[in-house]
């Protein structure tokens, strides 16, 4: 009758705990509040050109 010990570091067990929960909370994190600067950048380049094209398109009253 053999059994298998294996043998357990508790300590790196503890860190892999949490780097796993701090790792599940970023991305909580990024679901909730997430953009990349790449989306960032892109909608604020369309929100410009759209104002220009608006403004473009305005009457002067003079």
């Amino acid at each position: 009758m053999s059994t298998d010990h294996t043998v357990t570091n508790l300590n790196q067990f503890r860190k892999a705990k949490a780097r796993a929960d701090k790792r599940a909370l970023a991305d909580e994190n990024a679901v909730k509040f997430g953009r990349s600067k790449a989306q960032k950048t892109l909608e604020q380049a369309q929100a410009a050109k759209a104002k220009a094209v608006l403004d473009a398109h305005k009457k002067d009253d003079r």
